[in-house]
């Protein structure tokens, strides 16, 4: 089946894309509710095609009345930049917890949101990287990505969430093996060194995640694109199979949910959005999640994926000090990612 729809979608991830589901009415119409969704675009098309059609569908039944959905898509970043400075969703479904701390510091999502049995996070994946078919470059591991003559795609982490968990997985991975080899004082130059190996080998850096994979798949750049596990299933189950592989050390991608307050407020609609975020989580939703590509929180919809490959080692951003520690060790003015991309946009430049 052809997708040729990414990339022209793609094309407009820089601005909120407003959608509307088939068949809902106007959120002024008599008898409907209204509900705002500000969301990162990998999960544009569970959410649009899956999650909110069955939760209208389970909010009629509940209430006799219908549910006119508002959905916002754009890079992580982005989406959480516009919902900062007034974009009025109802709630936030972001690529990484540390977009969702722009929102607290916004005063748009509490403190705590990131309490309760699932700590805030509606769905994992993970790191992995799709190659072209028969694996002409012979791609297994991070370092295969470092070779020369390997075209490599991640999206830019200055606005993409997939883009800094892409990264934080290579640098996890670096690091941790650099600290089995000595823990109370790591050799740090083979990290970086890999980190600027493959950083020499990237050939296009995009806004978002969706962007990267649109150019990888229907454009053909590169051998080689870091991305979500969820996007490569995704578009297998859609007809265009892209190959990956799990490297054998990788990161659990943790994408939370969180409900706007201060929207929430102001639409008088907390009643919807509570049994939206209990529809999220329990085990009808989360199962849409995993037919999706995601890996579901929901133990019970999680073990119909449990034939799903795993790496030999998995961590998570905890095991590498957190997202604060991680925003300074990498991406600030003087972080790792942040010099070496300096660097290497000097050299291009010479």
């Amino acid at each position: 089946m052809s997708r040729a729809w990414p990339f022209r979608f793609s094309l407009f991830l820089s601005l909120p894309v407003s959608l509307a589901i088939t068949g809902c009415q106007s959120s002024t119409a008599p008898n409907t509710d209204g509900l705002k969704i500000g969301a990162y675009s990998v999960v544009r098309e569970v959410l649009h095609d899956g999650v909110l059609p069955a939760f209208k569908a389970k909010w009629k039944a509940k209430t006799g009345r219908d549910v006119a959905f508002e959905e916002s898509y754009n890079a992580s970043g982005a989406q959480a930049r516009s919902i900062s400075s007034g974009f009025d969703a109802d709630v936030a479904v972001l690529s990484h917890s540390g977009d969702m701390e722009l929102l607290v510091k916004a005063g748009k999502v509490k403190p705590d949101w990131n309490a309760g049995e699932y700590k805030g996070i509606l769905t994992n994946s993970l790191v992995v990287i799709g190659h072209r078919e028969g694996n002409p470059k012979s791609i297994h591991d991070w370092s295969d990505l470092a070779k020369s003559g390997v075209g490599v795609l991640y999206p830019d982490p200055k606005t993409s969430g997939g883009a800094r968990w892409n990264i934080n997985a290579i640098y996890g991975a670096a690091l941790l093996e650099a600290r089995d080899k000595n823990k109370e004082a790591p050799n740090l130059a083979p990290v970086r060194e890999i980190m600027a190996a493959i950083q020499a080998n990237v050939v296009n850096m995009d806004q978002s995640g969706r962007q990267s994979m649109a150019n990888f798949s229907e454009r053909k750049t590169g051998d080689a694109v870091v991305t979500y596990e969820n996007e490569l299933l995704l578009r297998a189950k859609e007809g265009d199979a892209i190959p990956y592989v799990v490297p054998p050390a990788t990161l659990l991608i943790e994408s939370p949910v969180a409900v706007v307050d201060e929207s929430t407020a102001k639409h008088g609609n907390k009643e919807l959005v509570a049994a939206f975020i209990e529809f999220l989580y329990s085990t009808e939703g989360q199962t849409i999640f995993a037919e999706y590509g995601f890996r579901p929180v929901n133990k019970e919809a999680a073990a119909a994926i449990s034939a799903r490959p795993a790496p030999a080692r998995l961590f998570t951003t905890a095991d590498l000090g957190g997202w604060a520690k991680l925003e300074e060790e990498l991406y600030s003015t003087k972080g790792l990612w942040t010099t070496i991309a300096a660097e290497r946009a000097q050299n291009r430049g010479k």
